[in-house]
C-alpha cells in the first residue's frame, strides 16, 4: 500500500492522494489499490495503482497507474457515432453527407421481382425501376414508410394547429399537386404562394385558411329599423320656447 501511495503521489501531487479505499485482488499476486483523488478538477475520481509480484520474486513492482471515475464523478457522455448525432437542419452549404451502400431506405433502381413471378423464359414480368430517370438507386418500401410517418406527424400533417382550425382539407383544394408513386395516396405539394405550406409536402387531410374554396362572406342587405328614444329628453329654456312660437306664427 505504501508503494502504491508513493506512485500515485508521483503521478499527481502528494496533497491530491486521499484516503486508502478497499483494494481489489485481480489475480494471484496482483492487487489494485484505490486512493481518493483530492484534485479539485477531478471530484469523485480515484487513483488506481496496480502492483504485482512475480513468481518467486521478493520485490513488488508497479504494473499500472490510472485515474478511474467513482460515484458522482464527472465523466464525458457516451460516444455516439456522427451518423446518429446528425439531426435535420445540420447539413449546411458545402457540407457532404455520404450515403451508406447498405442504407435500408434505398434499393437498386432496377430490382428483380421475387422468385415465382417470372415467365417461362425466366424474364421478369414486371421491372421494378423508374424509366427515364437513370437513377442507380430509388426509394425502398422502408424509406417510403419512414418518410410518410415523419411527414404525417409533422407540421404538414393533420394534427398541426393550423390544420385543426382549417375550414377544409387539402384533398379538396385546387392548389394541391399530388406526389408521384405510392406517396400520392397520402401526400401532395402545396402550390399556393399565400399559404404557409407553399412548396412543402402536406398530407391530404391537412388544411389551412388559404383553401381554394374559401369565399368572402355574403353581404347582407337587411334594412335597419329606426330606434326611437322614448326615455331621453331635451332641455328647452323659456327663450327657446318663444323663438319656436315665433317661427310657428310666421309659418
Amino acid at each position: 500500500m505504501d508503494l502504491a501511495r508513493s506512485v500515485a503521489a508521483e503521478v499527481g501531487r502528494p496533497e491530491w492522494v486521499g484516503e486508502h479505499r478497499t483494494p481489489q485482488v485481480e489475480d494471484t499476486r496482483l492487487v489494485t489499490h484505490y486512493f481518493t483523488c483530492l484534485d479539485p478538477a477531478y471530484p469523485g475520481w480515484n487513483y488506481a495503482v496496480t502492483v504485482v509480484r512475480a513468481s518467486r520474486a521478493k520485490t513488488v513492482t508497479v504494473n499500472e497507474v490510472v485515474l478511474l471515475p467513482g460515484d458522482g464523478a464527472l465523466v464525458a457522455p457516451e460516444w455516439v457515432p456522427w451518423k446518429e448525432r446528425l439531426r435535420p437542419g445540420d447539413l449546411g452549404v458545402g457540407d457532404l453527407l455520404p450515403t451508406d451502400e447498405d442504407d435500408e431506405r434505398l434499393v437498386p433502381g432496377f430490382a428483380q421481382v421475387p422468385e415465382g413471378e417470372l415467365d417461362e423464359e425466366g424474364a421478369d414480368r414486371q421491372m421494378l425501376w423508374e424509366m427515364g430517370l437513370g437513377r442507380r438507386q430509388v426509394l425502398s418500401e422502408t424509406g417510403r414508410e419512414q418518410a410518410a410517418e415523419r411527414w404525417y406527424n409533422g407540421e404538414g400533417g393533420p394534427h398541426s394547429p393550423i390544420a385543426t382550425a382549417a375550414p377544409a382539407r387539402c384533398a379538396t383544394c385546387g392548389f394541391l399537386t399530388p406526389l408521384a408513386g405510392e406517396l400520392r395516396q397520402m401526400f401532395g405539394v402545396c402550390t399556393n404562394e399565400f399559404a404557409p405550406d407553399d412548396g412543402k409536402v402536406v398530407s391530404l387531410d391537412h388544411g389551412c385558411g388559404a383553401h381554394s374554396e374559401v369565399r368572402h362572406p355574403a353581404e347582407r342587405g337587411e334594412k335597419v329599423a329606426p330606434v326611437v328614444d322614448e326615455v331621453g329628453y331635451d332641455h328647452i329654456t323659456f327663450e327657446d320656447t318663444a323663438e319656436l312660437e315665433l317661427v310657428s306664427a310666421d309659418s
